[in-house]
């Protein structure tokens, strides 16, 4: 796709101006259903939380709990005890759509005590607050985690399928595309983490102008650089399915055949994958599991993959250039990697493109630690939580102005 000229995105290099005081709301209502503080999309939450309670104008959030320490008790409400949690025992799906609507209730409500100017919300947990918030007035953005709902193909808002489809209590809970489509007409603007996710938009007619990139960041201090194992020790981090190429991983490494390598694939396995570990793994295939904190096998990595067909912006991919690991990674998995300079940009879903590049990463280790700087330079430029936080401040001061 050409360059989208009009989509935001703010200057947040060291020494570049934020909005004043004067440009940001004064009173934000946030909500999203997870945890603030915590692991994966908490940690995001909280970040971003500390632009809007450190300038001065964070309402209210609302939140399933409060685990983190920098912002009071007082300005996140949690829902840890609300009723919605005895149904835990329903399938993933349904408990998971419950949750979210009842967020959306609660949050709806708040926003109809008329306390706010500003609303900020997570993608599928917010279309009764954003349309609160239409009724009165106030400015609202949804942050996207993903790409579009859509994937870049153009649909009906209900497709034949979705209206031969039966309805039971259960699916009701569930949160449907067309809820999410609903959303994004809502929203004044709407969040996205990576180019490749706002082109996901820009592609089936969304408005350019009302696209704002708020890339994810990183705790440089936390993630630091790697010690090279004296083995060529490649690794991924991330849930073992096909949508992250892991198949085209295990085939490329059995392919290879490598000498005195080793490949380690950190996270759950899931059954669609158990066939292709039947088929492809070896002994040089290392499978910790899921494991809480990852910087240990970062730290003691020769390199990262990570071959995404769809994601907004891994985590991991912030977290692998921060420890100084070059990586092999495609521009579905985000932005982090600059193709030549930190690491290899390869085609999502090619198993050949896939084979070159760890080959050329096995073929000359002397390169990999020059890669590996350039990363952590990369990520120490743009991509820390500080910077995520200047970004959502301009997003924040663009929402103003439609007020």
């Amino acid at each position: 796709m050409a360059d989208l000229p009009d989509i935001h995105r703010p200057d947040v290099s060291d020494g570049a101006p934020l909005p004043s005081a004067g440009e940001l709301p004064e009173s934000l209502l946030y909500s999203i259903a997870a945890d603030v503080g915590g692991p994966g999309l908490p940690t995001t939450a909280a970040e971003g939380l500390v632009a809007s309670y450190g300038h001065g104008f964070l309402g209210k959030a609302v939140a399933y709990a409060n685990r983190q320490e920098r912002i009071p008790a007082a300005k996140i409400r949690s829902l840890a005890w609300h009723p919605v949690r005895l149904l835990g025992s329903l399938d993933r799906e349904t408990y998971y759509g419950a949750k979210k609507h009842c967020l959306d209730w609660v949050t709806a409500r708040e926003m109809k005590r008329g306390r706010y100017d500003c609303f900020h919300g997570w993608s599928s947990d917010s279309l009764r607050t954003l349309i609160a918030a239409r009724q009165r007035h106030v400015p609202t953005m949804i942050e996207i985690p993903t790409w579009h709902r859509n994937k870049f193909r153009g649909k009906d808002f209900y497709t034949r399928s979705e209206r031969e489809a039966g309805e039971t209590w259960k699916t009701r809970l569930h949160i449907s595309r067309q809820q999410m489509l609903s959303e994004y007409e809502l929203a004044d603007l709407v969040l996205v983490q990576s180019e490749c996710a706002a082109e996901s938009f820009v592609g089936v007619g969304y408005p350019a102008e009302r696209v704002f990139m708020v890339a994810r960041g990183v705790d440089p201090d936390r993630f630091q650089p790697a010690t090279y194992p004296p083995i060529f020790r490649l690794v991924f981090v991330g849930a073992l399915i096909k949508r992250k190429g892991i198949h085209h991983l295990l085939k490329a490494w059995h392919d290879l055949d490598l000498k005195e390598a080793e490949l380690v694939l950190v996270g759950t396995v899931h059954e669609e994958m158990k066939p292709y570990l039947d088929q492809y793994k070896t002994d040089s295939v290392v499978l910790p599991g899921f494991v809480a904190d990852v910087r240990d096998y970062l730290q003691h990595s020769s390199a990262f993959v990570f071959i995404s067909e769809c994601e907004g912006s891994a985590k991991a991919t912030y977290e692998a250039a921060a420890c100084a690991l070059p990586q092999i990674t495609t521009r579905e998995s985000g932005d982090v990697v600059v193709d030549g300079l930190s690491g290899r940009v390869i085609p999502a879903n090619d198993p050949e493109a896939l084979a070159e590049a760890i080959r050329e990463f096995y073929d000359d280790p002397g390169r990999l630690p020059e890669m590996g700087r350039a990363a952590r330079a990369r990520i120490e430029q743009q991509f820390t939580w500080e910077h995520h936080r200047r970004r959502l401040l301009h997003a924040y001061a663009t929402l103003k102005k439609l007020a």
